[in-house]
């Protein structure tokens, strides 16, 4: 009976992850023929008033840059405290649980959290405000990946750095960090793929500027944000070019996330 139970289960679940497969080629296949369909030279060098994603690319990779140099330093720190300072008191465990649920937390939370922070007081959309939510999203990656990499460090380094004098802190950055670099790399590259592509958190931040610009005081022009407006326009031509900007993305994220694989493979190796 048992057997016959776990064909059963096997049955379906084989069957859902076929399924589950189905609709992701489906969506990758659907995708690409129309993103590469509408994919041209002038893509890259014209602006939107002249059927391009020029500002939009340089926008979107702005703030996602911006949103690395804001989180990746404040997620190390809490991750290196987590590991090496807190010795799992109370506080640190309270951290863990905060980060494991900003990090399920849905991206338009934290957009309307940072619009009430930054955008109502100020009383205006600006690039500021959408590097920050995306950095909000960052944080959390940067310190799991961040604890749990020097937690596979062994025990022994640490304890020879200690025993030829070594201060605590050149202990950590001289052994403990280059021994987990290459995960925590990993780690960068995945919180990098996930904010890349957000939209929620930029609408209610970064706002909606088609022009090039680098004044992050002002509304700022992002590429998913354009792709959401762009997809419900009723001119086929602009809804071309919003399938042009997916693909983008999609490749690009696709890239980061083979990249991160590689990686993890070859430090196995």
């Amino acid at each position: 009976m048992r057997l016959v139970i776990n064909k059963i289960v096997l049955f379906l679940s084989t069957l859902a992850a076929l399924m589950g497969l189905m609709f992701l080629f489906w969506i990758l296949i659907t995708l690409t023929l129309k993103g590469i369909n509408a994919l041209n030279i002038h893509i890259f060098t014209n602006d939107l008033v002249n059927n391009g994603l020029r500002n939009l690319l340089i926008g979107q990779f702005i703030l996602a840059f911006l949103a690395v140099i804001i989180g990746v330093p404040i997620g190390m720190i809490a991750g290196i405290y987590l590991q090496e300072y807190s010795f799992d008191n109370k506080y640190a465990a309270f951290i863990r649980n905060l980060s494991d649920v900003m990090m399920s937390a849905p991206s338009i939370v934290i957009g309307t959290f940072i619009y009430a922070i930054v955008v109502m007081p100020f009383g205006h959309m600006s690039g500021w405000a959408g590097a920050l939510a995306l950095a909000v999203m960052m944080i959390p990656i940067i310190v799991r990946t961040t604890d749990d990499m020097l937690g596979l460090v062994p025990r022994e380094l640490r304890e020879a750095g200690i025993a030829i004098g070594a201060p605590k802190y050149k202990v950590i950055f001289d052994i403990i960090l280059k021994a987990a670099k290459v995960g925590i790399m990993t780690g960068f590259l995945l919180a990098f793929a996930r904010i890349i592509g957000e939209t929620a958190p930029l609408l209610f931040t970064s706002g909606n500027n088609e022009y090039f610009t680098l004044d992050l005081n002002r509304e700022f022009p992002s590429l998913t944000v354009a792709i959401y407006n762009l997809s419900t326009m009723p001119d086929k031509n602009l809804v071309d070019i919003a399938w042009a900007g997916a693909f983008l993305l999609t490749l690009f994220v696709l890239v980061i996330n083979l990249l991160g694989r590689y990686i993890v493979k070859e430090k196995k190796r």
